[in-house]
């Protein structure tokens, strides 16, 4: 960014700031006085000027010339002294040659809209990162911790892992943690972009920043509050200003040479006008092709619409982990999605019940619990769940691969697959749920085929939704699952996805990513470790953060931490516009220097007439940058 280029300002971690609750005097408030007293100095000065009054307009004009040289001449020098060429030096040559010639109100001038720029960037790249710190205000000043001896109001930076906290009525929680006790609500929107509340029983996951509903909730921390899921990404966040995308490297290869090439551009037409014999004309046409060609523009064209676009993106629940991530993410043409946990809910359930003649579904429910009762299988879950609080089977055996066996009251029962357990008269419906993609028990009762039960890892609610909206953004989709072909192609056209690719094991998976990435540049969606080589191996990995194994969110360069799909093309949205503004930015940062450069050589224009176009040239770079923070129309 400019400030780096032009004066010696060294960033401050979001950590180590003050709290948005509080306001202190920063660098940047005396920056921006300084360039108002500046403004008023210098317009005052000019009127005694016009009116006659030169001495005192002489005066005024110094001062304007001190207040403005005050914010990036002490900078300028500093980075000179550690060998830093800058923009400032740029400026601050040109206004001390002004000087010289006698030109104290086209230096004053100079130092005004230069002071006035660099204060109006600082507050830009300061409101760009204002996410971040919005971000951390979340976290509550104060928790309350349940201890021996009662109820303890602590400050919330102190809470620890395995501390239980009282979170009531409309309360945030300090740090991530599990409900041990209690039924609520939690509004999320301010930290995953959802805006419908969510649910939490007893085991379920609460984030940190999460505002409670109605109900009281006692919560175990699973972390500090220093080490949580909100301070972790606004320190993936602060990460990614950091790390640079190809318009970003291209901004500052063109920066850096630029301005020693402008120094000695600008000693040469000096050295012309000395051996001319008409120094002064000359030396004064050098000053204005220092500020001609500063590159000032074109250093903040890039930083300050990354930063504002990727502070921004956290409201829809995504992080970008790179300015280089950034920037690809908006070339996407290609998404492939994993299904299990990504796609689907991850949490297996009975969908349909078929009985034979003589049966009830719920009869059939709790025969089917009473033996899964005491089972392991990932399946078991999801019927015992459907007919809870049943009274376990006794001498259950189990069949492995095939299923279990045992007895309840009088009956006995059977229980597995149908190649195990012939459906006998339920063989039709049996085949038809197969070929809705759902798993299929038979239970057998006293010998006798009693019904089947449909089970099966049900789409998010919002997936169809999800893949809608990328197709009518032009973005084709694309399955990859390592599921069977039946359940795969169902569940695919339940969504929407004519793409399938089924049974892929993980090396299978990164095969078919680096096959899409060669057509096309592909993101790949995912959250297990089995999905870390295709998240690798994708021009851009998304990693759904919030359910996603290690791996895979180590693996990603986009971490998804909400739960509503619909944001991901949101978010695709929203960064295809920030690299048009990007683009934008630059484009309009080099015409600049390109247009005034002859003129300031030829001397069409003087120092004040460059410096005026120049600093409005910047100003308006830094307000359509800060414009990639809003989210376009018609995103989720």
């Amino acid at each position: 960014m400019s400030g780096e280029c032009c004066t010696d300002k060294t960033p401050v971690p979001t950590s180590a700031r003050a709290s948005p609750r509080e306001h202190t005097w920063s660098p940047e408030d005396a920056s921006l006085w300084l360039a108002i007293l500046s403004g008023v100095a210098l317009a005052v000065g000019f009127g005694l000027n016009w009116s006659g009054a030169e001495i005192p307009g002489l005066l005024l004009q110094w001062l304007a010339l001190a207040a403005g040289a005050l914010t990036f001449v002490p900078g300028a020098l500093r980075g000179l002294l550690r060998g830093r060429l800058g923009v400032g030096l740029l400026m601050t040559i040109s206004a001390v040659g002004a000087v010289l010639l006698g030109h104290v109100g086209e230096a004053a001038a100079l130092a005004f809209l230069f002071s006035l720029a660099e204060a109006l960037e600082d507050r830009a790249m300061d409101r760009a990162k204002g996410g971040l710190r919005a971000l951390l205000s979340l976290m509550p000043e104060t928790a309350r911790i349940a201890r021996d001896q009662g109820v303890a109001t602590i400050p919330a930076a102190e809470v620890r892992e395995q501390n239980v906290l009282l979170v009531g009525a409309g309360d945030r929680a300090a740090t991530d943690g599990v409900v041990l006790q209690g039924h609520s609500s939690l509004d999320l929107s301010a930290v995953t972009g959802e805006s419908i509340p969510v649910a939490v029983t007893p085991g379920d996951p609460v984030p940190a920043g999460a505002i409670n509903g109605s109900g009281t909730l006692r919560i175990e921390a699973t972390a500090s509050a220093r080490d949580n899921s909100l301070t972790q990404i606004v320190s993936l966040v602060e990460q990614a200003h950091a790390r640079k995308g190809v318009r970003a490297r291209l901004a500052d290869r063109m920066t850096k040479p630029l301005i020693p090439a402008v120094l000695v551009i600008a000693a040469v037409i000096a050295l012309f006008g000395l051996l001319t014999g008409d120094p002064a004309t000359w030396i004064e046409r050098a000053l204005v092709v220092l500020v001609a060609a500063s590159p000032c523009a074109l250093a903040i064209a890039v930083p300050v619409t990354v930063i504002s676009a990727i502070g921004s993106a956290s409201t829809y629940g995504v992080v970008i982990t790179s300015g280089q991530a950034f920037e690809q993410l908006g070339t996407i043409r290609t998404v492939a999605f994993d299904k299990t946990g990504t796609l689907t809910r991850n949490e297996p359930r009975v969908v349909e019940v078929r009985t034979a003649p003589g049966h009830d579904q719920a009869e059939l429910l709790r025969n089917a619990a009473a033996l899964e009762s005491s089972s392991s299988h990932p399946l078991a879950a999801a019927i015992i769940a459907a007919a809870p609080g049943i009274a376990p089977a006794q001498e259950v055996t189990e069949e492995p691969g095939f299923g279990l066996r045992g007895r309840v009251g009088a009956a006995h029962l059977r229980l597995g697959t149908p190649r195990w357990l012939y459906p006998g008269p339920l063989r039709a419906e049996a085949e038809e749920m197969a070929a809705r993609g759902m798993t299929v028990v038979v239970v057998e009762i006293d010998g006798g085929t009693a019904g089947v039960i449909g089970i099966r890892d049900e789409l998010r609610p919002e997936a169809a939704e999800t893949i809608r909206l990328f197709s009518a953004r032009g973005i084709r989709t694309v399955m990859v699952t390592g599921d069977h072909s039946t359940t795969a192609r169902a569940l695919a056209a339940e969504a929407g996805i004519q793409d399938v690719r089924w049974e892929q094991l993980p090396a299978d998976k990164a095969a078919v990513i680096e096959e899409l990435v060669a057509e096309a540049p592909t993101a790949m969606v995912g959250d297990g470790v089995n999905d870390a080589p295709a998240l690798a191996a994708a021009t851009v990995g998304i990693a759904m953060g919030s359910s996603g194994s290690r791996a895979a969110v180590e693996s990603a360069d986009v971490a998804f931490t909400g739960h509503d799909l619909r944001l991901i093309p949101g978010v695709l949205a929203h960064v295809r516009r920030g690299r048009r503004i990007m683009t934008w930015n630059i484009g309009v940062a080099l015409a600049i220097i390109v247009v005034l450069f002859p003129l300031a050589l030829f001397g069409i224009l003087g120092l004040a007439g460059v410096v005026l176009v120049h600093e409005i040239a910047e100003v308006l770079v830094i307000v359509n940058g800060v414009r990639a923070a809003r989210r376009p129309r018609g995103t989720v």
